[in-house]
């Protein structure tokens, strides 16, 4: 049948591109310039339509689901400030290596500067944060036009899946008639014969990409190989996956093959899962490298981004040691700058690779972690024991979540208590995280869009002030049929801000850095249509994640402490183990 008018054909091009790409959902947010984009996506059999009544929200629920696929969920929303709103997740997006394509519509070139109704410039709207940006030309059933747009499709998918991935943002100007209204002669009716790729597509994309990979030649590999196996105190450390990191099967072996520790950030994708059993995955670093003697590794392979943890960064910044940094796209992820090899190669191969060259046994190095590890977890839950505090929750949220499971942790605090309370396990748990640009905006919606992409159960660990700035967020549990458990660590404002020095500083520290906000987040629960649960203890939390990981619908289980008595007790716990591990160096 011919399509009815120029934007429904460029529409429906549009979207048989991207399915021929690998797409298979799209978000929408509302609005009346984007409808032929929206009755396109809504038409196609082979597109699941998650539909946003806001567009941050929107922005956040396609980069969680990016995240958890690694295949774009592209975003579609009408002209002006909704386009705005999808920036912070682009920064996020762009940051963390995420694939993302923006289709933002937008006025005709006719309308731009002036002051036509919600007509803002979008040209490059999101400035460098984006892999690469076009606006399409305007519809047409022209055939070299429809070629080029097809292409175009299909070269945005492919930037955005890329090496680093990231965001990508094709802006769509078009003329009204909007809506799929019959015009005539708009599109001639043998359009098929005139351009008949053009009009109808190819069987599979328009245009097919296919990548090598880089593989590390025998020079690179004779290097590192030589470097490990001359060390006596060589290290693995896995920083968070927004550069790629090995897959679990290559990282074991080379720890196998080394007999060296591999310290593994809770995003890594290496602090969970069964390659843990019997090997020296750390996680208890955070505290035991401050302690007084400990020393310096002779030789160092990251991978990943910078980690988490301060102690750790700073303990690698200080070391005497060769560093290798292992990135495929070639960029820096090393903020301290004491790094002193850059390795542009494809992590898993290098790490199968290596693994068959070295044959090394664990020695008094290693072993020294493992004692390490075993003395830091035994602090852990005798203080655990002792006092019902927020690093707990973190603690019995890794210990309780399913096998498997998707865990989603925010910024700010929860991170850094995964990090420092999160024990190695053999569960296949994958932790994700919003590192890129490390906000605590959009957690909640990034962590339902995760969920959306999977069937393990999405478990949320997040605190008060992130939960609030997300609650529009929640909305996508009944819009787009999500259910999650959502741990909520209510301390009544920015509890990381005891971390910091202005906490000396009172005024204005409370009024204007932790800003304590009294509210009562029970009823967000009836609002959207969610069971609340207020817990107390390691015991009643862990029963109400297993209950709610158990059954369906979206349960929320808040645990309230006080953010200045959690912070005490959790340097307390860290002095108490770097004075335990002291006593045996």
């Amino acid at each position: 049948m011919t399509d009815p008018n120029e934007n429904t054909l460029w529409a429906r091009v549009v979207v048989e591109e991207l399915v021929a790409s690998g797409v298979d959902a799209v978000c929408v947010a509302p609005g009346s310039r984007s409808t032929p984009l929206t009755v396109a996506v809504a038409r196609h059999p082979d597109v699941h339509v998650f539909s946003h009544l806001d567009e941050r929200s929107a922005a956040y629920f396609a980069l969680g689901r990016a995240r958890r696929t690694g295949t774009p969920t592209p975003l579609i929303c009408t002209s002006g400030t909704a386009a705005a709103n999808f920036h912070p997740a682009v920064i996020e997006a762009d940051r963390s290596r995420v694939p993302m394509v923006l289709l933002t519509a937008d006025r005709p070139r006719e309308l731009q500067d002036s002051g036509a109704n919600q007509t803002v410039d979008q040209e490059q709207l999101y400035g460098d944060a984006v892999r690469s940006y076009r606006t399409l030309p305007e519809p047409a059933p022209e055939a070299r036009r429809l070629r080029s747009l097809r292409t175009t499709i299909c070269r945005g998918v492919t930037t955005a899946t890329g090496t680093p991935a990231g965001p990508v943002h094709l802006n769509v100007p078009m003329s009204k008639p909007l809506e799929p209204t019959p015009v005539e002669g708009a599109v001639p009716d043998d359009l098929d014969e005139r351009a008949p790729v053009g009009a109808t597509g190819r069987d599979g994309p328009m245009v097919r990409t296919a990548r090598g990979t880089l593989a590390p030649d025998d020079g690179m590999l004779a290097t590192l190989s030589q470097a490990l196996t001359d060390a006596e105190r060589g290290l693995i450390v896995t920083g968070p996956a927004n550069a790629p990191v090995p897959d679990r099967e290559a990282l074991a072996a080379l720890v196998d093959a080394t007999g060296f520790p591999a310290v593994a950030d809770p995003l890594s994708g290496h602090r969970f899962g069964p390659h843990v059993d019997g090997r020296p995955i750390c996680g208890g670093y955070d505290s035991y490298l401050d302690a007084d003697g400990w020393p310096d590794p002779e030789v160092v392979v990251r991978f990943g981004a910078s980690p988490t943890s301060k102690t750790l960064r700073h303990w690698l910044r200080d070391a005497d040691a060769r560093q290798f940094v292992v990135d495929p796209a070639g960029e820096w992820r090393e903020a301290e700058f004491t790094a002193t090899d850059l390795l542009a190669v494809d992590p898993t191969r290098l790490t199968e690779a290596l693994a068959t060259r070295i044959d090394r046994s664990p020695n008094e190095w290693t072993e020294r972690f493992e004692a390490a590890e075993d003395r830091y977890w035994s602090v852990v839950g005798s203080a655990s024991d002792e006092q019902f505090f927020e690093g707990s929750v973190a603690a019995v949220v890794a210990e309780t979540v399913p096998d498997p499971a998707t865990l989603f942790v925010s910024n700010s605090m929860p991170v850094r208590d995964l990090d420092r309370f999160g024990r190695p396990r053999e569960a296949d748990v994958s932790v994700l995280g919003n590192r890129g640009a490390s906000g605590i905006d959009g957690i909640t919606s990034t962590a339902l869009g995760a969920g959306s992409a999977t069937d393990d159960p999405p478990v949320l660990l997040t605190g008060d002030l992130a939960y609030y700035h997300d609650m529009n967020g929640l909305l996508a549990v009944g819009r787009c049929d999500v259910d999650a458990t959502i741990v909520l660590v209510n301390n009544d404002g920015g509890g990381i801000f005891h971390e910091l020095p202005i906490e000396s500083f009172d005024p204005p520290f409370t009024g204007q850095f932790r800003t304590p906000h009294g509210l009562d987040f029970e009823p967000t629960g009836a609002l959207y249509d969610l069971d609340y649960d207020r817990v107390e203890g390691p015991d009643g939390l862990a029963t109400a994640i297993e209950r709610s990981t158990g059954s369906d619908g979206t349960q929320i289980v808040e645990c309230q402490f006080d953010s200045e008595r959690s912070h005490r007790f959790r340097d307390d716990v860290h002095d108490r183990v770097v004075e335990r591990v002291g006593e045996t160096i």
